[in-house]
């Protein structure tokens, strides 16, 4: 607590400015800055960390949030330019090696879950659930300029044409999507408009009844007036499943449930204000996390992160790169971190 002499020193240091006609250097000192930026996925989210932390900082510290997508961000982080950036997907190898080469160390926060969410117009009425084998025939490289019509996907389908809209190959959004659907990264078509603002995705498909794209499901929950989801039938065959909190919990929207990181560079956690910021994403992100739209992690694998960012555990545990999907993030942070 702020002793009653401190108190009288500051008010007369700022009776001697007032009365110099110019401010007291600490009152206008910039506060310190944290740097976050990263994939649009995880926005919504660190966005929403960044300004309750602000206001319980009290101004003390500036918490600037960009959005350069999920490859945007590791290749400012690993060059030194961030102190914390977010990924809809691990760190890949080739990004490691990047850092290394910068002498970049991070630790790697798993922060939430999310439901990649497929969204169609809100007057499209049969397209109300697909299979992972429709998604395929839609999105798969050799339907580039020869799946154009809805009817193509299936005979009960009007005879409208597709249009097709998603993030483009610097999102994680877009690394989970191919991989998950069509089982291996960035193999799908080409003939799509492609965006790292989700932004255009939801106003593409808004625009056009014949619409289809697919971005993450806090996005699609702030636009839910204006578009509508599509159920999917998971790989195992079975009920469709729709993109919702509960589902994601249950385990069962499958394959395009994953969870989202941020990862902290070392050199920063070295300064408080970022490691202030890095303990609060985790002390609040299950709360935040809900909020705007996305799904908590479960409570030890927050206490789990807290752990290793207190401990400084660098490094990812997913250094071979391999995918997320169907991954269990309780049994991820059981695994030793290499750098």
């Amino acid at each position: 607590m702020q002793s009653k002499r401190t108190f009288l020193m500051l008010t007369a240091a700022t009776a001697l400015a007032a009365a110099a006609g110019s401010s007291p250097a600490w009152a206008s000192a910039t506060p310190p800055t944290v740097r976050v930026d990263g994939s649009s996925t995880v926005f919504p989210l660190s966005e929403a960390v960044a300004e309750e932390f602000q206001k319980a900082q009290r101004g003390a510290v500036r918490v600037t949030v960009g959005v350069s997508g999920t490859g945007g961000g590791f290749a400012r982080f690993c060059r030194g330019e961030l102190d914390v950036t977010g990924a809809s997907r691990p760190i890949r190898p080739a990004e490691i090696q990047a850092c290394r080469a910068a002498g970049v160390r991070f630790v790697e926060l798993p922060v939430a879950f999310d439901a990649l969410t497929v969204a169609v117009h809100r007057d499209n009425t049969w397209a109300r659930q697909l299979t992972v084998a429709q998604l395929r025939t839609i999105w798969e490289p050799a339907a580039t300029g020869r799946i154009m019509n809805w009817r193509q996907v299936d005979p009960a389908f009007p005879d409208l044409r597709l249009t097709l809209f998603g993030p483009g190959s610097a999102s994680g959004t877009f690394d989970y999507f191919t991989e998950a659907i069509m089982g291996e990264e960035d193999k799908i078509r080409t003939d799509f408009m492609a965006s790292e603002d989700d932004n255009v995705t939801v106003m593409g498909i808004a625009r056009d009844r014949g619409a289809l794209g697919y971005f993450g499901m806090a996005f699609y929950e702030a636009n839910r007036d204006r578009l509508r989801s599509v159920s999917i039938v998971p790989p195992a065959g079975g009920a469709a499943v729709a993109p919702t909190l509960d589902n994601v919990i249950a385990g069962t929207y499958q394959p395009l449930a994953r969870p989202l990181f941020i990862y902290v560079a070392e050199r920063s956690l070295q300064r408080p204000e970022v490691r202030r910021f890095a303990e609060f994403f985790l002390a609040e992100g299950a709360r935040l996390a809900r909020e705007v739209g996305y799904v908590p992690l479960p409570p030890e694998a927050y206490t789990a992160a807290a752990g290793h960012l207190r401990d400084n555990r660098l490094g990812t545990r997913f250094a071979t790169g391999e995918a997320t999907v169907g991954v269990r993030i309780q049994d991820v942070m059981r695994r030793e971190p290499q750098l």
